[in-house]
């Protein structure tokens, strides 16, 4: 019963978050309506600016959890030879890829009628 309980409050707080950042949306898109209808185009610019600042600073301080770490990163990519393949100059040279074997495909099964 705690379980459906749990579920049921979970569904209740995606609402109301849904509810609330469309009610925070629709504002400001009345604030901005009203600030172009007005023409007061400064403080238009002005909240614009701290919204990309504000942006900015969600973006820097987010949990990047996939992140290497910093000794991960220093460590150089192994060496491969795409760059010379690809300008076909005088690099390594590589043969044929093998995708699979060489053993021809099993006949389809027919089907009985």
């Amino acid at each position: 019963m705690s379980r459906n309980y749990s579920r049921a409050a979970a569904d209740t707080v995606r609402k109301k978050r849904r509810r609330t950042s469309l009610l925070v949306s629709a504002v400001a898109m009345v604030i901005i309506i009203v600030l172009l209808a007005t023409e007061q185009v400064a403080l238009l610019y002005l909240i614009a600016t701290l919204g990309v600042v504000a942006l900015l600073l969600v973006v820097a301080f987010a949990d990047l959890r996939g992140a290497q770490p910093v000794a991960a990163a220093a460590v150089p990519a192994p060496a491969d030879d795409s760059a010379a393949i690809g300008d076909r100059s005088g690099g390594a040279r590589v043969t044929t890829a093998s995708y699979g074997t060489n053993v021809p495909r099993r006949p389809k099964r027919r089907t009985k009628r």
